[in-house]
């Protein structure tokens, strides 16, 4: 299984070096190897619909950034509110799960705005749906969690009420390896 993810991930690689310039995959796969449970994390973003490629790389730590490259927001990862806060305060209709819970499961964080303005440099992601990102405290003490989306060739930052979720709105993943 795991060479078969490996082989998925090595794949994505090579057909998108513009999101890694000058990272090499036999040192990602190296490392990768060493740390199984990002190679748990990564099943499991592949699983849900991601596409994780490698996005960059800590120049002080030397560990690989991993993100969800999927052109849209993952479709096993859609339909959900912002936190288990959100998730308790619906009376009715409830989803399934919330985005921060889904990602602690997985492994991963959810991007930043920051984060997601920069793999918006990398390609045209979310032109048709949205992802929640990590959201301010002060944001959420007031009930409020943050999406973004891509449209007009711009990033665009919104906020929502947390317990709101909707058909194409999931979340992006990050991971570091």
């Amino acid at each position: 299984m795991n060479e078969e993810l490996l082989q998925a991930l090595k794949a994505r690689f090579e057909k998108n070096m513009h999101r890694h310039k000058a990272i090499a995959w036999p040192d990602v796969r190296t490392r990768l190897e060493a740390h199984p449970d990002a190679l748990r994390s990564l099943r499991d973003m592949e699983a849900t619909g991601g596409q994780p490629d490698v996005v960059g790389q800590d120049a002080n730590t030397g560990r690989y950034a991993f993100c969800d490259c999927s052109a849209e927001s993952p479709g096993g990862r859609r339909s959900v509110c912002y936190d288990r806060e959100a998730l308790e305060s619906r009376k009715e209709n409830r989803p399934q799960d919330s985005a921060v819970e889904m990602a602690a499961a997985m492994g991963i964080e959810l991007l930043t705005e920051e984060q997601y303005r920069e793999l918006q440099k990398l390609g045209d992601f979310d032109t048709k749906t949205s992802s929640w990102v990590s959201t301010p405290s002060d944001v959420r003490a007031l009930g409020g969690a943050l999406f973004c989306d891509k449209r007009y060739g711009k990033v665009f930052v919104y906020h929502n009420g947390a317990q709101s979720y909707y058909a194409s709105r999931g979340f992006r993943g990050w991971l570091q390896v």
